[in-house]
């Protein structure tokens, strides 16, 4: 049986940079897109010359937004990316970018699930968050994706942008499942504030917890009364529309990162690239390597990782790795400990009581550094 494997391309081009955003993207490289693609294309092929980049159980392409790229462009690399039968290949695209003809491409190329950046129906909290598209452009795209013939398609919403009321959120959410054709997997995002970011350095448009918590709940029962199942904290889907790739990373699966900043890991090694695409372009044109560091993670440090990525998930831990009383956080399931909604909402603190069940100590595990 063919091991599940993921490649992840990172496109680092933008139109205009979100204010809550720390990815490594930059709206000033544009002239650099050819260059890029041809690195992508450089890289790739010393990945499969040298073994390590076998056929692939699922691709997708984040950024960034990739939709920026032209279409053929970012087709060259797709159809390049070894891939196992039947294989997911998601593309994130900005709502402002889709057209007939870009989804053709992406189609041709293989592509069978794309992820709209939409963030919220609402216009005035959409320019809060810094976002350059408003509701017709997100109907639009939905019509467009839905009827394209993906396997299947997903929308990204987040949660607390500044100005954001509980009736805005709930628009937001009803009018996305009120679409003619609602995307079969969902993602709801909190609005976490990064460092370094603008929205870091504007205290007034820090969300409120209390209120996150409280439209999480809601989001989670009214995606449930439409028929999607959680998969993930921030993630939901219709059965069957699971997004592969997301769970090979919560599997701690393997899987090699393309282009600027992309991240890889095989085994407990992780290593990415070089942060800017100007870095990027040069060394590997060069013929240099462009990782920039790596880690290595001890076995305890693995058995860590997983138990909390599990514990993230429907699939829960064992209900011996958790220690105390957690009281309404976790249910036990046929031996496993799941987290309940209220768990979902304060993960973090279950996760630090997190034991080891497989060592011969009591204490927690060892987190990774």
């Amino acid at each position: 049986m063919t091991s599940p494997f993921g490649v992840y391309v990172h496109v680092p081009f933008c139109r205009h940079r979100c204010d809550y955003c720390a990815f490594a993207t930059y709206t000033d490289r544009d002239h650099l897109m050819e260059a890029y693609v041809h690195a992508l294309g450089e890289e790739l092929r010393r990945g499969i010359d040298d073994g390590g980049i076998p056929p692939a159980s699922s691709v997708f392409v984040g950024g960034g937004t990739p939709s920026r790229l032209p279409a053929d462009w970012l087709a060259s690399v797709l159809v390049a990316i070894p891939r196992q039968p039947g294989a997911e290949v998601t593309v994130e695209c900005n709502p402002e970018d889709v057209t007939e003809a870009l989804l053709a491409t992406y189609r041709s190329a293989g592509v069978t699930r794309v992820s709209l950046g939409v963030q919220s129906t609402v216009p005035h909290v959409l320019e809060g968050l810094g976002r350059r598209h408003g509701p017709p452009q997100v109907n639009s795209a939905a019509e467009l994706v839905a009827s394209a013939g993906f396997a299947s398609w997903n929308m990204d919403l987040i949660m607390g942008g500044a100005g954001e009321r509980k009736e805005d959120w709930q628009q937001s959410l009803d009018e996305v499942l009120g679409l003619p054709d609602p995307p079969p997997h969902i993602s709801a995002y909190a609005l976490t504030v990064e460092p370094g970011t603008p929205l870091s350095r504007s205290p007034d448009r820090h969300p409120d917890d209390d209120q996150q918590a409280d439209r999480y709940e809601w989001a989670d029962a009214r995606l449930a009364e439409a028929g999607y199942r959680w998969e993930e904290i921030s993630n939901w889907a219709r059965p069957g529309h699971e997004c592969r790739h997301n769970h090979l990373y919560w599997s701690q699966g393997n899987y090699r990162g393309l282009g600027s900043a992309a991240h890889s890991h095989q085994d407990g090694r992780r290593w990415w690239n070089v942060r800017t695409p100007d870095r990027y372009v040069a060394l590997v044109h060069s013929g240099a390597s462009p990782v920039a560091a790596e880690e290595r993670l001890d076995e305890s440090q693995r058995r860590f990782e997983r138990l909390a990525l599990l514990l993230r998930t429907p699939a829960g831990v064992p209900a011996e790795a958790l220690s105390g009383d957690l009281d309404d956080l976790v249910t036990i399931e046929a031996g496993r400990a799941v987290l309940t909604r209220r768990g979902r909402l304060l993960a973090n603190a279950v996760s630090a009581r997190l034991v080891d069940p497989g060592s011969s100590t009591s204490g927690p595990v060892d987190a990774p550094t």
